[in-house]
């Protein structure tokens, strides 16, 4: 069932399971609930479409690097982000879960072996094969892939989910039927009321625009509303605990993540044609689209102390060009046109439009640019960003039109990050040398101690990073060093869980979607197994009343 928070009446309500948020974390969390036998109410701050009203909620101050606007960084409306995201697809690398001695703050509580059990389940909700292809599948279509030594190097895949409309409202028409599902648009979390001892959720309370409210009292509750929004709930919601809750440690908001994007230098080399052929397009092999990257190996990520950063060879003009027509056009489709279901409409056809040329014409376009000395092979690099204690969403004394105090982004990284890009770029030089392919050319801003990072507009539509929003509620099995358990739960609080990228304790160089996915689905059996428990074993109120208490 799905109704509107400015249609119901204002009162109360119950539910077995809450979900707070209706992003592609949520969805698929709700979904998994439903299947498991489960009651779920899906609440969703925005429409099934985007308004400028209800986007005016996200908005707030950038006081560290600089960032986009917070008002534009995520979508608040039914589907989320993913209602414009690219498709792309990548599992983390074992290195990724490990505790790495030269990046403070790494390791996560979770097994290789069990997150890869569930990408396996994850990857065909994106229409993906459950196994991850390999670079050996273009060698195989007759693509040159140069034979860098793995001990150094890795040319791991991107794949891409087709359609771009998977997670919005015309595609969750099982959720809107479903009889156990109830979805309320319109339906703003303001606050989370725990029981005086914090150990448990009470209540939540939900505000419409027009001003309605409702008391939401669920057996567990589920944030899957992103790394800056869950932050900001939990910081928002005092009754409990004066600092927010789970914030006992002051930990929430702390370790926000991107994946920084930059120009890591250019390629010199009479092989341009095999070297875009093979990095600077995508590739459809049996029915599925995927790209190549590059990426330092574990040992070598090892040996130089580095992480796990990535960057893939493109044709793109010079650094001190003015921006070509095109992506001046694409950009603005993209950026400058709001999301709405017709802005998404025209952005995902010039998208349509770029892919096919890239799978038919390409590499003959950019090859003719390069040769014709009007783009580079540049290198595109979309790092993995260290942890950082000191990058962090906070609260203002500002408040949205809702009452709920709007945040701070102060983003911060550390000289490893650089560090990271200049020996892979370094090492991709060297390759290229042994194999007689070329050279490279890094960037001077890699060479210049006073410059931390440099952003570059002309070497991708998103020159500060890719809209992802990392690590602000860390997952640890110690809870002076995490928010949450490996399942998401937050600590010391029975009932309350986190779904998103916001629980990841290191970025990684892959997209987190697949990797969003992959631990809602493991969250979901958690939680699903805590509420069969809670059912087989009722505990009368007055017993549950003294629990608390003790």
């Amino acid at each position: 069932m799905r109704t509107d928070m400015n249609a119901i009446a204002a009162g109360e309500r119950t539910t077995e399971i809450c979900v707070v948020g209706a992003g592609a974390a949520g969805i698929i969390m709700a979904r998994q609930l439903l299947d498991r036998g489960h009651e779920v109410m899906l609440l969703e701050s925005g429409g099934s479409d985007y308004e400028a009203e209800t986007a005016a909620l996200n908005a707030g101050t950038n006081v560290g690097r600089d960032y986009y606007p917070l008002s534009e960084a995520r979508l608040r409306f039914f589907g989320g982000t993913t209602a414009i995201w690219g498709g792309r697809c990548a599992e983390l690398d074992p290195i990724d879960l490990e505790k790495r001695n030269w990046v403070p703050g790494s390791g996560w509580p979770i097994d290789w072996a069990d997150l890869q059990s569930y990408y396996r389940s994850a990857r065909p909700l994106f229409g993906l094969p459950s196994d991850t292809p390999t670079i050996d599948v273009l060698g195989k279509a007759g693509v040159d892939v140069p034979q860098f030594d793995p001990n150094v190097l890795q040319t791991p895949l991107w794949t891409f989910d087709a359609r771009f409309n998977r997670f919005t409202m015309t595609s969750c028409d099982d959720l809107v039927r479903h009889p156990r599902c109830t979805i309320i648009t319109h339906a703003t979390v303001t606050e989370i009321v725990a029981h005086p001892d914090g150990k448990h959720v009470e209540f939540v309370l939900v505000r419409a625009p027009s001003g309605k409210t409702l008391t939401v009292r669920p057996r567990h509750l589920v944030l899957a509303a992103g790394g800056i929004e869950n932050a900001r709930l939990l910081l928002a919601s005092r009754s409990a605990m004066p600092s927010g809750l789970g914030n006992g440690r002051d930990l929430v908001g702390r370790y926000f993540m991107e994946h920084p994007h930059a120009r890591g230098g250019k390629i010199l080399s009479k092989n341009a044609w095999s070297l875009l052929k093979l990095f600077g397009r995508r590739h459809r092999i049996n029915g599925c689209d995927i790209a190549a990257l590059i990426t330092p190996s574990a040992q070598l990520q090892r040996d130089r102390e580095i992480l796990n950063t990535s960057l893939t060879i493109v044709a793109r003009q010079p650094a001190d060009a003015s921006q070509a027509l095109g992506m001046r056009v694409y950009g603005g489709l993209k950026h400058d046109m709001a999301p709405t279901r017709l802005g998404r409409a025209v952005w995902m056809g010039t998208k349509t439009v770029a892919s096919w040329t890239q799978r038919h014409i390409d590499p003959l376009r950019p090859w003719l640019l390069h040769k014709a000395r009007r783009a580079e092979l540049t290198l595109l690099v979309r790092a993995e960003q260290a942890p950082n204690r000191d990058s962090r969403v906070t609260l203002t004394q500002e408040t949205d039109a809702l009452g709920m105090p709007r945040v701070a982004l102060d983003w911060q990284l550390s000289a490893i990050d650089k560090r990271s890009v200049g020996v892979l770029v370094d090492t991709l030089g060297a390759e290229l040398r042994r194999l007689g392919l070329g050279d490279v050319q890094a960037s001077d801003w890699l060479g210049d101690p006073g410059q931390m990072w440099r952003s570059d507009p002309l070497v991708s539509a998103h020159p500060i990073g890719g809209y992802h929003h990392i690590g602000t509620t860390r997952m640890a099995d110690d809870p002076r060093q995490g928010v949450t358990d490996g399942y998401g739960r937050v600590h010391g609080i029975d009932n309350l869980h986190i779904v998103g990228s916001s629980t990841f304790p290191t970025s990684s160089w892959a997209n987190p979607t697949l990797t969003i996915a992959a631990l809602a689905l493991r969250t979901a059996g958690q939680i699903s197994r805590l509420s069969q428990a809670a059912s087989r074993f009722p505990v009368p109120q007055k017993e549950a009343d003294l629990a608390l208490q003790s």
